[in-house]
């Protein structure tokens, strides 16, 4: 779970407001575990006192977005329209779901749209046809970059010495046994990637899953997302997600790159 990022200066700054970082920080560690989370262990997460998790958790359940019996404390669905009011004012969403809808009818598969964020990508929506739909990476699912298709074409974007210090840097666990964790292995795959305009990324980051993704470009060429296609390996052969998916995914990248700002 990613921590938010404060600066000395920040704290000391004027329009720092450490009560409300604290209230978020709380909110991000529900989810750590499955089901209601006590006070210690909510307190612990958050790295507060708990007496000042206390105060925060009563807040927010007075604000309606933590319920709570005064020992274990859960999430409402109240929480969801904060996601709800960054999904309607997000320009790649509203400019890319038809896009996803229509190539994953295309293809039959799921497609995803992702963003990055620090060392890791957040799905932020998806289209699929309605036999598959219950399947695929939920909205919101984060994963690691270095070991993802959407992240490596998200990765691309920085120059070879910056992309090194950014995989020096990062946290590269192995999710699966063919994961690449070595930075130097990495910075050359990501460095083939971006020559080639794609990512293909075969069991790294699920152990029966392979995926392609193609960089998301605005107008002036920057990269602002990826959207991938992928599926079990036992259904889909790695050619099969270059010959047919990424014809798809390229030609709707390209469509988009207009309209984004």
């Amino acid at each position: 779970m990613p921590k938010l990022k404060r600066s000395e200066s920040d704290e000391r700054g004027t329009d720092f407001v450490e009560s409300l970082d604290r209230g978020l920080r709380l909110l991000q560690c529900f989810g750590t575990t499955a089901g209601p989370m006590t006070l210690s262990d909510l307190a612990r997460a958050a790295e507060l006192p708990r007496a000042t998790a206390r105060r925060m958790l009563f807040t927010l359940q007075r604000g309606g977005f933590v319920a709570g019996d005064g020992k274990l404390f859960s999430l409402t669905p109240h929480v969801l329209t904060l996601a709800a009011s960054y999904l309607r004012s997000n320009q790649l969403v509203a400019v890319l779901q038809p896009v996803l809808d229509r190539i994953a009818t295309a293809a039959q598969e799921i497609s995803s749209l992702a963003v990055l964020d620090g060392d890791d990508v957040v799905f932020i929506a998806r289209g699929g046809p309605t036999r598959v739909f219950s399947g695929g990476l939920e909205i919101g699912y984060r994963l690691p970059a270095f070991c993802t298709s959407v992240g490596r074409a998200m990765l691309g974007q920085f120059d070879d010495a910056e992309l090194g210090a950014r995989l020096n840097a990062m946290t590269r666990e192995a999710l699966t046994p063919q994961t690449v964790t070595d930075p130097s292995a990495l910075l050359a795959r990501i460095t083939v990637d971006r020559t080639q305009g794609y990512s293909l990324v075969d069991r790294e980051a699920e152990p029966h899953f392979r995926s392609i993704s193609v960089p998301v470009r605005r107008y002036d060429g920057v990269i602002v997302a990826a959207v991938n296609m992928g599926a079990h390996v036992d259904r889909v052969p790695e050619q099969e997600l270059i010959d047919r998916f990424l014809p798809l995914l390229r030609e709707g990248a390209e469509a988009v790159r207009s309209h984004l700002l």
